[in-house]
């Protein structure tokens, strides 16, 4: 055909654009007539696309492709060129060579398989916020509360003194790990319905059950000074009995605010009873920081000193501690 002379395959498109194989039999140009030559062109006008391409001569004796040349991912464009970069050349002899010679050739035909990866950015698009939403808080306890008081569902009675509390079997055992153990342990009855809860006043164990329940004290606005006082140390004995961890906690930081003279020794004594270090170690700063002489008149501390003389040598000897600081 001579010197850039050219066949051009049909048009192909791969990622979206037109392309199209110029193939040279006889080379593009002078420093190329001993090898035939092959363009990859992209015809869609006004584009820049970023590609590779992979050539391959089909070997047509046994059918399979002989990967010859591949391209590292590069920019090509039209503007108006027909040309594209080049993708690569071949020597005549690998083609032309009398058969047997070359396996390419078969009734003058040569056969050119051309793979073309269209390389595109990422599509990025704008991310719509979505409005934001204010949840309302929980309202399970408020559904539970007042699923105890319509008493609706109960399967278990609670007999307190002369009062008797309808409640769920299942609610007890969540929130009171000795509750489990009574209403479904090894030890319970089957199919007992009432069961007596003994040592513990009804209003009490109301304010119990009512926790339980709601997760929160009632307001107990009928209580006020040593009465509710009182009230927060008898719930404080039966979170202990009945091993509610949270309300217990809840009940010593109530006695802690309240902490004065006339009381912190009654108090200290409580905490040794029943296992309350935040309230013991704050009866003990509160000693510490007082007269002693105020606090040893009460009779508070006269019966620590006569029924737990042990808690009252320790609280003096962490005293010490405190004041040696």
């Amino acid at each position: 055909m001579g010197v850039g002379k050219c066949i051009t395959s049909g048009v192909f498109s791969v990622g979206g654009f037109d392309w199209a194989i110029r193939f040279y039999p006889d080379g593009f140009n002078e420093s190329s007539k001993d090898y035939i030559s092959v363009y990859l062109e992209l015809l869609s006008k006004g584009a820049a696309v970023r590609a590779s391409c992979d050539l391959r001569l089909v070997d047509q004796i046994n059918l399979l492709p002989s990967s010859v040349y591949s391209t590292e991912p590069r920019l090509f464009n039209r503007d108006g060129s027909w040309m594209a970069p080049y993708v690569g050349q071949l020597p005549h002899l690998a083609v032309w060579g009398a058969p047997p010679v070359s396996p390419y050739l078969r009734d003058d035909h040569l056969r050119i398989e051309c793979v073309v990866t269209v390389l595109k950015d990422p599509r990025v698009s704008e991310t719509k916020s979505s409005p934001k939403i204010q949840l309302p808080s929980s309202d399970l306890a408020a559904h539970l509360g007042k699923l105890l008081e319509a008493e609706k569902g109960s399967d278990v009675t609670l007999s307190v003194g002369t009062e008797t509390f309808a409640a769920h079997k299942v609610i007890l055992a969540m929130r009171s790990p000795v509750f489990k153990a009574e209403l479904y342990g090894p030890m319970s009855e089957t199919g007992t319905q009432l069961i007596p809860i003994n040592d513990m006043q009804p209003a009490v164990f109301k304010v119990l059950l009512h926790f339980i329940y709601n997760d929160s004290l009632p307001a107990m606005v009928d209580l006020e000074g040593n009465d509710r006082s009182e009230m927060v140390k008898h719930l404080l004995v039966a979170v202990d009995r009945y091993a509610m961890d949270r309300l217990k906690l809840i009940c010593q930081s109530i006695l802690c605010d309240g902490l004065g003279v006339q009381n912190v020794a009654t108090l200290l004594a409580l905490a040794d009873q029943h296992h309350c270090d935040v309230l013991r170690e704050a009866c003990i700063g509160f000693m510490s920081s007082s007269t002693m002489d105020d606090i040893v008149a009460t009779q508070g501390f006269v019966d620590l000193k006569k029924n737990c003389p042990s808690v009252l040598v320790d609280a003096f000897v962490k005293m010490s501690i405190i004041k040696k600081t």
